[in-house]
């Protein structure tokens, strides 16, 4: 293990940096933050990753994709004038290059895999937003130096779902920390680099896990990802009222909250952060002095407050075998077999004697090719329109009023955890 000085790793998602008010009040909390070397990880702004995935789409659909990417760096050069008031300076020279970059690799593609033409595109978003911050970091005084996840965040080239070679990228990261001593990093979330210098991503919200990745190879003494939230809440805002906040919760109610749905955590986040005992704080770039949700070892905390995760638009199959015979394990590898090579991932399930039920969200196009190769063998029914709620350290009295006015369609029930599949 070595000794990396009590350093921390600070997130900032794209809605803590949509735009320049947002990075300013970024340095407020960096300013305001303890006096420690720190590993700032920063995604796109605002909704950049979307836009940028509409160019892909527009591109392979053979739309205009030029319009939408010409107004991607337009948004970043205005951000950078509002910020520094030029963009005559090594960010407005580096945007350039990317912009450059961007046209030249759309304009010469000959019809690569769309995956591929993904990653090269949608990672730039994480490039452009760190290399306007990290200038204006810098003028703010600031001690930040631009550091490129793509040459530290080693993975293999499955693109927009890239694994992390972690004997690798530790080195690279431990190396590069040692020789940039006594500066910060502000470095991209989301990105790395594969094989042959290509850019990878490492899922949707990868950017949670990229701070886990600094954090275990560099054994940070905390994470904090900031957000537009308090911290981690019982129950999404938007849709339950009375939420409460979840104070401190162990490594272990993370996972499961975010296995079932839960939004403020990427899932893949925790466990290097576990491996090692290192405490993550969710807190809000709003209110940067509250105390936010600390997630760490203690399990002490866990039950007291119940969690509601609820999920709209899900399918209910039923799959039987056409003579009535028994659903067996035989039978249940070939049915999971099929889900898997259809990217369908199972939500609830339920056997009985001559039927399996399961539930998905509802990706209709795969689930009718599901549906098709299933009926070669099975008979398959299905009901859609239905909701799944979760319910984390319930109570008999909580179930029945949310159940109220409802059809249960299917339940499971464990000691901590209740999920009803329900239509309205």
């Amino acid at each position: 293990m070595m000794d990396m000085d009590d350093m921390i790793v600070f997130k900032f998602g794209g809605a803590s940096v949509q735009n320049a008010d947002a990075v300013r009040n970024m340095a407020s909390i960096l300013h305001n933050a303890p006096a420690t070397r720190k590993v700032i990880v920063v995604s796109a702004m605002d909704k950049t990753t979307n836009k940028l995935e509409a160019v892909v789409q527009a591109f392979v659909s053979k739309g205009d994709w030029k319009t939408p990417l010409e107004g991607v760096f337009n948004f970043h050069r205005q951000v950078l004038i509002d910020l520094l008031d030029t963009d005559e300076n090594d960010a407005g020279q580096s945007l350039k290059k990317v912009k450059h970059y961007a046209f030249t690799f759309l304009e010469q593609d000959e019809g690569s895999d769309i995956n591929f033409i993904y990653d090269q595109i949608v990672a730039l978003g994480e490039i452009l937003s760190t290399k306007i911050i990290s200038s204006f970091l810098a003028n703010e005084g600031i001690d930040v130096i631009w550091s490129d996840a793509r040459k530290l965040i080693q993975t293999d080239n499955t693109y927009r779902d890239a694994r992390v070679d972690w004997k690798h990228t530790t080195g690279k990261i431990q190396e590069y920390w040692q020789e940039n001593a006594p500066h910060s990093m502000v470095t991209q979330g989301f990105i790395g680099g594969g094989e042959h210098q290509r850019m990878t991503t490492l899922g949707r919200e990868g950017s949670d896990f990229s701070a886990a990745i600094f954090a275990y190879a560099l054994d940070a003494k905390s994470v904090t990802i900031w957000k537009d939230v308090p911290g981690m809440l019982n129950a999404d805002p938007k849709l339950f009222t009375n939420t409460s906040l979840l104070p401190n919760i162990s490594y272990r109610e993370a996972i499961e909250l975010s296995y079932y749905g839960a939004s403020v955590i990427h899932p893949k986040t925790i466990k290097p952060l576990e491996n090692k005992n290192i405490p993550l704080y969710v807190k809000s770039f709003l209110e940067p002095s509250e105390p936010g949700t600390l997630i760490n070892d203690n399990t002490s905390e866990d039950s007291k407050i119940p969690s509601y995760i609820f999920k709209t638009d899900q399918v209910l199959l039923s799959i039987s075998s056409r003579d009535f015979s028994f659903i067996v394990e035989e039978h249940m590898s070939e049915i999971f077999a099929c889900f898997a090579s259809h990217k369908l991932k199972i939500q609830t399930m339920q056997n009985s004697a001559i039927s399996l039920s399961v539930s998905v969200s509802d990706q209709r196009s795969q689930i009718e090719a599901l549906i098709e190769d299933l009926q070669k063998d099975y008979q398959v029914l299905y009901n859609d329109g239905l909701e799944l709620l979760t319910i984390r350290h319930y109570n008999e009295k909580i179930v029945a009023e949310l159940v109220k006015g409802k059809e249960v369609m299917l339940q499971q029930k464990t000691r901590h955890t209740m999920r009803l599949l329900m239509r309205a």
